[in-house]
């Protein structure tokens, strides 16, 4: 997989644009020996990067054995390290520590983010998009399916609440308070994209990483079937097909840059 273009073409689509804008925002002139992504997911980041720089050594930690087991299919240079994010941190100099959308789930920013850019060599870069489910329709709809079924049980507290700060969600002014002290750059944006999902495409698979995965590490397969079944159908209710045969979902996303 090259670092062009057309590599992007291999992401999810809908974390296609947020991991295109959160690299161009990269420094030009990094070039990293030790890469670290957390929450990696599929992996499609990480080879991403293990290709831009091929002599770089990458690391994709993730929470989730389903997702490493699934990125793990894929051959490439990428090593994949199964751990929990809200107190792993990298034990070497990192030149580049980067997540798309694995860290918004995880409560404690104020401590994880300073922490994770002292994990920062001379020059680093910690780079974060961080997409904002709690505003979304679909995620709301996704709790409310985990709580209405045979599964309520086993998915009891599967997606973690919004982290908060003093009662409110993290904004962009507490990334900034948090991180300023060490940083030597801060570089602070949201982003609200809006997809247009054609009808062909079911809305479930716009939306099976990473907020799926707590289903696949704790549901099998008939009951697996019927919470993606009763999901889908709550989907398709909540964002109607218009006329044209496309339905258009917003999707809101954070992003840090900080450098050391």
């Amino acid at each position: 997989m090259a670092w062009t273009p057309d590599a992007f073409a291999t992401l999810d689509v809908l974390r296609r644009r947020p991991v295109i804008d959160l690299t161009a925002a990269l420094p030009s002139s990094l070039a990293p020996r030790s890469v670290v992504n957390l929450g990696c997911g599929s992996g499609q980041l990480s080879r991403l990067l293990a290709a831009r720089w091929p002599r770089a050594d990458v690391l994709a930690v993730d929470h989730s054995r389903a997702m490493l087991r699934w990125a793990a299919d894929t051959p490439s240079t990428v090593r994949y390290h199964h751990a929990d994010l809200a107190v792993w941190r990298p034990h070497w100099p990192v030149d580049l520590a980067i997540s798309a959308g694995g860290l918004h789930h995880l409560a404690g920013h104020d401590r994880l983010f300073p922490e994770l850019l002292q994990s920062l060599g001379p020059g680093g870069v910690l780079a974060a998009a961080l997409p904002r489910p709690q505003d979304q329709t679909a995620h709301r709809l996704l709790l409310e399916t985990a709580a209405d079924g045979p599964w309520a049980d086993r998915l009891h507290d599967a997606w973690p609440a919004a982290p908060l700060t003093d009662g409110r969600r993290y904004g962009a002014q507490d990334y900034y308070d948090w991180l300023s002290p060490q940083a030597a750059a801060i570089d602070l944006w949201e982003t609200e994209y809006f997809h247009a999902i054609d009808g062909d495409v079911p809305l479930l698979q716009w939306l099976h990483q990473p907020a799926l995965a707590p289903v696949m590490d704790r549901l099998t397969g008939p009951e697996l079937d019927g919470f993606l079944a009763a999901y889908r159908r709550r989907l398709e209710a909540a964002y109607p097909e218009h006329s044209s045969g496309n339905t258009l979902i917003p999707i809101k996303w954070l992003f840090v840059v900080a450098r050391v």
